[in-house]
């Protein structure tokens, strides 16, 4: 019995290695399609490579400004950029981390099928021996038996004439192919390594983001608690704040007349008809109107609602349809868009995480333009969001319905 255990296994051996043949009609028994390659990867890693350069500059710049009052919107303004670039450090590694996947999901896909091809194989190849025993020609048992590792069995078939006359293409096949699935093993284990090393570093990244956006909430919630100490960087912000409203209201005044140069000089304005901004959050944590700035006697004015319980992650939804007028970073806001609905009416989001809608684009109501943060002028994840009717801002609590009070 231990003789036939002894075939069984390097017969196992040879017909593992047959199993990565092509079928007979020259087809493979690999995918057709393959969704990823590693060339995909190395793309991966080198944006990688350049955001980390990024990331470094950004690094030395906020450290030249540490502790300089006179350059706070500007370290904000910094500290927002290192959180856009570790959050696309964090994007980049999640893709890696699937392409990682995708092949490893290959890889075993081909093992798997090499393994079903074996088992053809296997019954082929001892069919023949059986064969050839019965006939007499040459005694393969006594071959097989004597042979001590695969190499040897190798060896001592290559000797046989009648396995040369016929058979010897095939083992010189044998031979590459067992050195090319081993080398497949061998990539399957890399790759793996380096999927938890791709792991281990998005944990890294998360960790860091959450370090970022809390030194960036931090410095806000410094300027809120010493705002007397800050009146130079709260007047900047009311200057910023002034800069973007009068920007929209330039870009507001030329789409009117574009629209209505192109409808005959006719146009109707458009009111009422929104949906809330986001879906996982009715709670509003500044209403509109003045509010205190900690400095005594002074006050600001609030020019739209904060809504809150939105975290960093919640999908910004335009109220209305329209066109996108402004699509950018600013100082106060921090990464804003503003949609146009018609003449005199448009919409603001602010502080968001990203914007994924750009200037001249134009969406359906629903369509999502943004994600939710803190940037900006910001302590803490909210979306800060306004309406201008006929020109002029208006209450958003007007048209949200079922808002609840959290200030």
């Amino acid at each position: 019995m231990k003789k036939w255990y002894k075939l069984t296994a390097l017969l196992l051996a040879v017909l593992f290695v047959l199993a990565a043949v092509p079928a007979g009609d020259g087809t493979s028994i690999l995918p057709q399609a393959q969704a990823l390659t590693q060339k995909d990867i190395d793309a991966l890693k080198d944006q990688a490579n350049e955001l980390k350069g990024k990331r470094r500059e950004v690094e030395k710049q906020l450290a030249e400004l540490k502790n300089d009052r006179s350059t706070v919107l500007q370290r904000i303004n910094l500290l927002n950029q290192q959180i856009a670039i570790t959050e696309e450090e964090i994007a980049n590694t999640e893709s890696e981390i699937s392409g990682y996947q995708v092949l490893l999901d290959q890889t075993a896909y081909e093992l798997e099928e090499n393994k079903k091809q074996e088992e053809k194989q296997y019954a082929l190849f001892c069919e023949r021996a059986r064969v050839m025993e019965e006939a007499g020609t040459v005694s393969y048992w006594a071959v097989i038996f004597k042979a001590e590792s695969f190499s040897d069995l190798l060896g001592r078939l290559a000797d046989i004439q009648e396995v040369i006359n016929y058979d010897q293409g095939v083992l010189d096949t044998l031979r590459q192919l067992r050195a090319g699935i081993e080398e497949k093993q061998a990539y399957q284990e890399e790759l793996k390594a380096e999927a938890e090393a791709a792991k281990a570093e998005l944990q890294q990244q998360q960790q860091s983001l959450e370090s970022q956006r809390t030194e960036a909430n931090n410095l806000v919630a410094e300027i809120e608690a010493n705002m007397a100490e800050y009146q130079d960087l709260w007047a900047e912000i009311e200057a910023d704040e002034k800069a973007v409203e009068a920007d929209i209201k330039k870009k507001t005044e030329e789409l009117a007349r574009q629209q209505a140069a192109a409808n005959g000089g006719a146009t109707t304005p458009s009111v009422g008809g929104y949906i809330w901004p986001v879906t996982t959050s009715r709670k509003i944590n500044s209403p509109m109107g003045s509010r205190n700035t900690g400095i005594p006697g002074a006050s600001t004015n609030h020019k739209g609602v904060d809504i809150g319980g939105v975290f960093y992650s919640s999908r910004v939804l335009a109220t209305k349809a329209g066109t996108v007028i402004t699509s950018k970073r600013s100082s106060s806001y921090g990464e804003y868009v503003v949609i146009y609905h018609g003449p005199g009416n448009t919409t603001l989001y602010a502080h968001m995480s990203q914007r994924m809608v750009s200037e001249g684009d134009v969406v359906v109501q629903g369509q999502v333009i943004g994600i939710t943060g803190s940037t900006g002028i910001a302590n803490g994840p909210h979306l800060h969001y306004e309406i201008t009717e006929n020109g002029a801002r208006v209450n958003p609590l007007n048209y949200l319905p079922g808002w609840i009070k959290n200030w």
